[in-house]
């Protein structure tokens, strides 16, 4: 295989301690370090594989390198290549470079390309890729420096033809503060975003999810980012049509109860666990299916979501147990690292038709209902991970540190009515027949 087919697929690097690859058949897995033009005999080892991977060195020395078109037999060696995924790490790749071996990929089948660790320098031309399709469907870029995105307008015009059939994009731990609406654009079958770990704040929302950018987009993770206001990401985000899926955790948010802001109607998944949440946010999105309020400061929960199927509210400071009766169609309820020391018994009822309940690491008062409602509830058996070992009691003294489910619930002394009610109805006989 020529050099000039390497540089293509974005395979050579710089000489280095270590310059060969290594082939994992069983995972089909092969890593390359240090790839150099001397020992590119290396690679061939890594034909059969589905993952390839590159780390180490720069792209500098081959900066000015000449690249020609490919003859027949080049293309048809790439055309036989099973390599599904590129991994390129640690490497300074000049743009002007990337630029024009960009389009070799469209003899491949390689449909995802990450970037991991990189600095992309300097300016491409990218007018070769006009009009130039190319089989990846899945981009990824890790803790990459390059030149802020404006200003990279044309670059991603020339490219628009690829990456309008894009459909994942994950930027994460690369400083971005905003996308231009331009860009944003060019992305019209784009499915997943992830822009997590980044320095996105409430104003820049609105101008990168402006009218007409990422119209397909389903999935979006903004975690880790510095959003701040419940509102302002809720108006972010409300021209996209079809999103399902948002993930909003580890923000610092503010709820704004009085907020009039309505949520794309599309809206399933909602992650708003570890944003500082002191009360539960509204308005909630009406259709939600999922929704993760874990890890933050809620003391109450009084919502009504009549398509909620997972609520996840652990690691929080609840006293009691939400209603189970606002969320008609709930079969999943995690409730674990609260303050909750009992399940009232008409609770455990409705608890008692879900098929995983979660109550695990509670201060829980091992009195009757606090003891026999969770004993009850573990008899349904959809009393989900924990039980027993991690429900235990914290009063009364006789059974601090007991295992809930060891305490003994006797029926006279728990429940009096379960006793009276059916003596009396004995009384009221006998009396009848002495009559």
């Amino acid at each position: 295989m020529s050099v000039a087919v390497l540089l293509g697929l974005g395979l050579l690097v710089a000489e280095g301690r270590r310059n060969r690859c290594f082939f994992n058949r069983t995972q089909e897995y092969c890593v390359c370090y240090n790839l150099s033009e001397e020992t590119a005999g290396s690679i061939i080892q890594c034909l059969p594989a589905t993952v390839v991977e590159f780390q180490g060195g720069d792209l500098e020395k081959y900066i000015d390198f000449p690249i020609k078109d490919l003859d027949s037999s080049i293309i048809e060696t790439l055309d036989s290549l099973v390599i599904q995924k590129i991994i390129i790490g640690n490497v300074l790749v000049p743009e002007k470079l990337l630029a024009r071996v960009l389009r070799f990929f469209s003899y491949t089948h390689v449909q995802e390309l990450v970037f991991e660790s990189c600095i992309f320098q300097g300016t491409g031309d990218w007018s070769d890729m006009d009009g130039q399709d190319l089989p990846m469907l899945s981009l990824s870029f890790h803790n990459v420096t390059s030149a802020p995105l404006t200003g990279h307008e044309q670059a991603f015009s020339s490219l628009s033809r690829w990456l309008g059939t894009l459909e994942e994009l994950a930027v994460t731990s690369c400083h971005v503060t905003s996308v231009p609406c331009a860009i944003g654009r060019v992305f019209r079958a784009l499915r997943s975003l992830n822009l997590a770990q980044n320095s996105l704040g409430d104003r820049s929302l609105t101008p990168t999810f402006c009218q007409g950018a990422f119209p397909q987009l389903q999935e979006l993770s903004l975690h880790h980012n510095n959003l701040s206001s419940y509102q302002s990401v809720c108006e972010g985000v409300a021209l996209l049509a079809e999103l399902r899926h948002l993930d909003l955790s580890h923000n610092k948010l503010m709820a704004d109860t009085s907020s009039s802001c309505q949520w794309p109607a599309s809206l399933r998944h909602f992650n708003l666990s570890n944003t500082g949440l002191d009360e539960a946010p509204t308005p909630l999105p009406p259709s939600l299916e999922v929704l993760d309020m874990s890890h933050n400061h809620l003391r109450a929960v009084d919502l009504s979501l009549s398509f909620l199927k997972k609520l996840f509210l652990n690691q929080n400071l609840l006293q009691a147990v939400p209603s189970i009766r606002n969320y008609p169609v709930l079969d999943t309820l995690h409730l674990d690292n609260n303050s909750i020391s009992e399940l009232p018994r008409d609770e455990v009822k409705l608890l008692g038709r879900l098929q995983d309940v979660a109550v695990a690491d509670n201060p829980f008062s091992c009195s009757c209902s606090g003891a026999g409602g969770l004993q009850a509830l573990a008899a349904t058996g959809h009393l989900g991970q924990g039980w027993p070992d991690d429900y235990r009691c914290q009063s009364p003294t006789q059974y601090q540190g007991w295992p809930v489910a060891r305490v003994p619930v006797a029926v006279l002394r728990c429940d009096p009515a379960a006793v009276v009610a059916p003596l009396c109805v004995v009384l009221a006989l006998l009396a009848v027949a002495g009559a």
